[in-house]
């Protein structure tokens, strides 16, 4: 083998020897990165619905408990292109930048939950001794959410979420009835440094829930 090519081979192996492996998506985010998740956001199009698609996950329904009905790890990058795509009049690439600069980049895991014919808006309960029926119902408590506990997961570890809310969801005609709930956890982007990830969502009723990602697809 000539020496030119022996040198140049040996230099590929160092260089794929000390290359860092790709595992999780990319943070902290580049200007250029920004700048790109604001006209993708910006285009409000098929590209632009297919792309976010790639970080949400459609569940069946359960045959008893609440309906886990979907699940969504959202980076860094998705979330700076949701935030473009609900902004539009005066809304720039230099703002976008400007409103991310000094943010500490984090990830949302959103969960809907739905109400189901087992487990509904409607809930059972005993009356006093003068009714005549021995049973009776009263509203769910808009807060029922707190009821689901919900871990994430890398690799083996369990993550604490910086913040983790909830909020009712109503479905309005004539009036106004609880349908279910949007669960929102927040992680410093930082905490994960796998390859994937597992959300498990464990409801009061029903079977529990694994949803993975795999974070090399994502951004």
């Amino acid at each position: 083998m000539p020496n030119s090519l022996r040198s140049f081979v040996a230099v590929s192996i160092s260089i794929l020897l000390t290359a860092p492996v790709s595992l999780a998506f990319t943070t902290p985010l580049s200007d250029e990165a920004i700048r790109e998740a604001y006209f993708l956001g910006q285009r409000r199009d098929e590209t632009m619905a297919s792309f976010l698609e790639r970080y949400k996950q459609h569940l069946p329904a359960p045959e008893i408990g609440p309906h886990i009905a979907s699940v969504e790890f959202l980076t860094p990058f998705a979330q700076l292109v949701l935030r473009s795509k609900d902004r539009s009049v005066g809304y720039s690439a230099q703002q976008a930048a400007l409103d991310h600069r000094g943010e500490e980049e984090v990830v949302a895991v959103k969960i809907e939950l739905a109400f189901t014919a087992s487990y509904g808006a409607l809930i059972q309960k005993p009356t006093n001794d003068s009714s005549r029926s021995p049973i009776g119902f009263e509203f769910r408590a808009s807060d029922f959410w707190k009821d689901i506990d919900v871990q994430v997961m890398d690799k083996d570890r369990i993550l604490k979420p910086a913040k983790f809310r909830g909020e009712p969801v109503y479905f309005c005609g004539d009036g106004c009835v609880l349908a279910g709930a949007t669960l929102r956890l927040e992680f410093p982007a930082r905490f994960f440094d796998s390859d994937s990830v597992s959300v498990h969502v464990v409801p009061p009723e029903g079977p529990d829930v694994w949803v993975d990602f795999d974070l090399v697809a994502l951004r």
